[in-house]
């Protein structure tokens, strides 16, 4: 076998352990907000105007929100393993005994239920509930559970 020859046996999967918006919907985003601006610039009517540029800017920001927010959910595996939650003012970080409750839960929203991953945490003295879907994770947030529990090594009251 060389180098270059593909390798006969499947590879296991490591698991995920950075969760984030696809980088292809948020260049989709970014586009529409240009496309919108355009569309706003070369409107005649003033009130079209205001309202395509809205919309544009609110595209053009919801992009940037989620190009700031770059990993969005990390786990730390090793022997301290820890949650890194990704904001708008910068990373923060919480350990294992930090972590209250994980669990999924599902959601209605437009008559379809939604899974939500929720996670409390103690952010220095006072609880904090982080709230992700799909669009935050990039994956399921079923998978993205079962991979929390196994890296962060979560039991007990700690899940579900």
């Amino acid at each position: 076998m060389t180098p270059d020859s593909p390798d006969p046996q499947p590879r296991e999967a490591t698991p995920r352990l950075a969760w984030t918006t696809p980088t292809p919907a948020l260049v989709a985003v970014t586009g529409g907000g240009i496309v919108l601006a355009v569309a706003a610039i070369l409107s005649n009517e003033a009130a079209s105007r205001l309202l395509i540029g809205l919309a544009a800017a609110g595209l053009l920001v919801l992009a940037g929100l989620g190009f700031r927010q770059r990993p969005r959910l990390t786990a730390v595996a090793g022997t301290d393993p820890r949650l890194v939650v990704r904001t708008l003012l910068g990373a923060d970080e919480y350990t294992r005994d930090q972590i209250i409750r994980a669990r999924v839960v599902d959601y209605r929203r437009l008559g379809r239920k939604m899974p939500m991953l929720e996670i409390d945490v103690d952010n220095d003295g006072t609880e904090r509930l982080l709230i992700f879907g799909r669009w935050d994770l990039g994956a399921r947030p079923d998978d993205v559970y079962d991979t929390l529990v196994r890296t962060l090594r979560l039991s007990g009251e700690t899940t579900r």
